[in-house]
């Protein structure tokens, strides 16, 4: 599969990694990074589901 047609989810990873590749982050900082990353955006959707669920009602 082309990147092209690959999902977003896997153009954005493709991304990250060539960003932090190319700045040569070290690979123990880039994970306690994206774990940071990945709880804001849990976080996030929990908000987006909150607000949803009472507009719902």
């Amino acid at each position: 599969m082309s990147l092209e047609r690959a999902p977003n989810h896997v153009k954005l990873a493709v991304d990250l990694i060539e960003l932090l590749e190319t700045n040569a982050i070290a690979p123990d900082v880039a994970v306690e990074a994206l774990r940071l990353v990945l709880k804001d955006f849990e976080n996030k959707l929990d908000i987006a589901e909150q607000i949803s669920d009472s507009e719902s009602q």
